[in-house]
């Protein structure tokens, strides 16, 4: 369709991670196993917990919750990835690739905000354990849970009807593997200065606000922890924050370091490697993080796998 000179973009080309074509089936490869250990450790992690009632508890409770977004973000964007590598055709339609970007921004925002929730969960079970049980009781955590959801269900509705509102002219070329913000920012021919306004504004909010919850309530955590004066229960406090707080460092890491620096920095290679560790390296490695860090995971998880083979042989 023409307007004026300019040819609109109605479907764009995912460039992916690279353009050798040598390096597509080595990369397929290894996309294919991380994305299938996704499925596999997560999917695991969310049936020992459904299935194991001593962990109906609030953490295991957000933990499922944590282990289902992972799923979901690495689903949204890793297949078509998959797909294009083993296609000479790489073209997304406007409409999917809106698509992919709410689910996308949806999902991470979700991600951001539950780890803050899990944090604040730890913080009342360190420093209030009396009244872990009445604080933190059922309603209260699906409450906090339906509202991470509606939080960020918002958030992402505001960014792609903003994208959705800019034009796309000439180049269709996204030099990403998805349909990224800053990609899609870049090929308008419109300006983006409310668009680029918002991500600070609502990054403040979906980003931000959850990494100061989760570093004001390891603050008061280690205050709590220092007064301890066993050093087994120093160490048992320790442990039961040491595998959030490793999730959350490879997490915000890479986000804070995306969404906040001068436009100045961007570099179309280095944001595709810092973006294959929050969208798949991340969700991939959280559920080893955290059963190989908690007994009660593991336990359930290995009791689960025994009863398959028995089953099996049965």
């Amino acid at each position: 369709m023409e307007e004026g000179n300019q040819t609109v973009v109605t479907e764009f080309i995912l460039l992916g991670l690279t353009e050798h074509v040598a390096l597509r089936g080595p990369i397929f490869g290894v996309f294919l196993v991380m994305y299938l250990m996704n499925l596999l450790a997560n999917g695991i992690m969310i049936s020992a917990i459904g299935r194991n009632p001593q962990l109906h508890t609030p953490m295991y409770f957000f933990l499922f919750n944590l282990s289902f977004v992972d799923i979901c973000l690495t689903s949204v964007t890793v297949p078509k990835m998959l797909s294009n590598l083993l296609s000479h055709k790489k073209t997304i339609s406007f409409p999917e690739c809106l698509t992919q970007f709410f689910l996308f921004g949806f999902f991470v925002g979700s991600e951001c905000v539950l780890l803050s929730i899990m944090a604040y969960d730890r913080y009342i079970a360190i420093c209030f354990p009396l009244h872990y049980i009445t604080i933190m009781n059922r309603k209260v955590c699906l409450m906090m849970a339906a509202l991470s959801w509606i939080i960020n269900i918002v958030d992402a509705l505001i960014h792609t009807l903003l994208i959705a509102q800019l034009s796309f002219c000439n180049s269709n070329k996204i030099h990403h593997f998805f349909c990224d913000l800053t990609p899609l920012l870049k090929l308008s021919c419109t300006d983006t200065s409310i668009n680029e306004l918002v991500i600070f504004t609502e990054g403040s909010l979906i980003v931000v606000l959850p990494f100061l919850i989760i570093l004001g309530s390891y603050v008061r955590i280690l205050t709590t922890i220092l007064k301890i004066q066993s050093t087994t229960g120093r160490r048992k406090a320790f442990s039961t924050c040491s595998a959030h707080l490793l999730v959350v460092m490879l997490l915000y890491g890479t986000l804070l370091f995306m969404d906040f620096r001068p436009s100045s920095s961007y570099s179309l290679e280095k944001d595709k490697l810092v973006s294959v560790v929050y969208n798949v390296v991340s969700p991939m490695l959280n559920p080893f993080i955290y059963s190989l860090r908690n007994r009660d995971v593991k336990t359930a998880i290995k009791r689960m796998l025994q009863r398959k083979i028995y089953s099996c042989k049965g």
